[in-house]
């Protein structure tokens, strides 16, 4: 297949070595253009591109941005992209300065949906609950009984079993999330979010996810981090996460 990522930090640049190795094209681009992508691009195995390029000639894309910084890509650039090319949204959005604030978000519209609106087309919520240590250290084979599940949300059910199905081919269990308005369940906050959940418990755990609850349980989250040491792993924020929401697995 080929595989577009608009966006090279942690994630973006570790998809593309992982789908890189397993097979896929893959074009890696940013806002800096290709040649500031190249260094990283030929790093993982993936080729440089600007990013319409990466839009341009790929079955899929996968939008590894924070979601504030989807308003700096122009809107045309997605006019040339075919209608049967997926559009999946990896990022988060975190309140912040507030020239970032996204008023419909902070007035509880998922983030996934806010995100199509902006781009013009449809959009698969995936790749967005896992921290960049589990994604690179964490792929196990089939049936493992440690193996990390990823919740998938979007309109599209063909769509979202394309990116299931890639998501089992790098070694991870993939959970159907329903409707792109449900994709809530899954943002920063919710007990699916950095929890690194087996199958079975990420469907409690997207069926237990309030949207009154997250933004409070997002900040304790946030000020136990802040207590942990400079050397604290992956592991150690997926502890905290699975504290705060009263999560235990395995």
């Amino acid at each position: 297949m080929n595989i577009g990522i608009v966006g090279a930090g942690q994630i973006g640049s570790i998809l593309a070595r992982r789908l890189s190795e397993s097979g896929h094209v893959v074009r890696l681009a940013n806002s800096r253009g290709a040649d500031a992508v190249r260094p990283i691009a030929i790093e993982v195995g993936a080729r440089a591109a600007d990013v319409a390029e990466a839009l341009r000639q790929s079955q899929l894309v996968i939008l590894a941005i924070p979601e504030h910084r989807i308003r700096v890509l122009p809107r045309t650039l997605f006019a040339a992209v075919p209608t049967a090319t997926i559009i999946v949204d990896a990022g988060n959005y975190y309140p912040g300065a507030a020239d970032e604030a996204i008023a419909e978000i902070e007035a509880g519209m998922p983030h996934s949906e806010w995100v199509a609106r902006q781009i013009g087309r449809p959009a698969i919520k995936a790749f967005n609950t896992m921290l960049a240590e589990s994604l690179a250290t964490r792929a196990r084979p089939a049936a493992a009984v440690d193996r990390i599940a990823l919740p998938v949300a979007g309109d599209d059910a063909a769509a979202r079993q394309t990116v299931m199905a890639l998501i089992d081919a790098l070694g991870f269990d993939a959970v159907d999330a329903g409707p792109l308005a449900e994709s809530w369940r899954q943002q920063p906050g919710t007990p699916a979010c950095c929890t690194d959940l087996d199958a079975a418990t990420l469907r409690h755990a997207l069926s237990l996810a309030q949207h009154a609850q997250s933004a409070p349980r997002l900040a304790q989250i946030f000020e136990r981090m802040s207590q942990l040491p400079d050397t604290a792993t992956g592991g150690d924020l997926v502890r905290i996460a699975r504290s705060v929401h009263g999560l235990r697995w395995p």
